[in-house]
């Protein structure tokens, strides 16, 4: 992997910008991420507005991936669980540019979100993915449990059904 540097990113201008091409790109190539295909950039925008807002008040942290100046990729360690869940975290919007595939960030991304978890005292992390297309390869590799699958969760971002896959892993200790 080249020299990728990663590091919790907080609202900008430039930092919304960056998180919205990422995600139009996602949903532009068929990325189930919660978005349908054409997804606006004011839609994007907005999304990633209240998504770093929420980081703002420590209820995630959002991860950027960077090759230089370019966002190579993201993820988000979700961390505004119920009050009967203070020890778990959810992992969401996982995304490389496709640019940026094959390099190892995904994963690197993911160590970092689980070391972040494990130093804000989570032991359980959860996440999904689609069924078609997903990463549940990468999340396998990277010691995620298989709980089960939802079929016809979502639509995928150019139409049509697609299930869900529950991952889990304990984390810490």
């Amino acid at each position: 992997m080249s020299t990728i540097k990663i590091s919790a990113l907080s609202a900008s201008p430039d930092t919304l910008n960056m998180l919205s091409e990422i995600l139009i790109e996602a949903v532009t190539h068929g990325g189930s991420v919660s978005f349908m295909h054409p997804l606006q950039p004011d839609a994007a925008g907005a999304f990633w507005d209240n998504a770093l807002a929420a980081a703002g008040r420590d209820e995630r942290i959002i991860l950027g991936a960077f090759d230089g100046d370019v966002l190579a990729g993201t993820v988000t360690l979700l961390l505004d669980c119920p009050p009967n869940q203070p020890h778990r975290a959810e992992i969401a919007k996982m995304m490389t540019r496709r640019s940026h595939r094959g390099r190892g960030i995904a994963s690197a991304l993911m160590r970092t979100a689980e070391e972040i978890a494990v130093k804000r005292k989570r032991s359980l992390l959860v996440l999904d993915t689609a069924t078609d297309g997903g990463a549940a390869t990468l999340y396998e590799k990277l010691g995620f449990t298989l709980a089960g699958e939802i079929p016809d969760y979502a639509f995928k971002p150019h139409g049509g059904l697609s299930g869900t896959l529950l991952f889990w892993k304990r984390i810490g200790g």
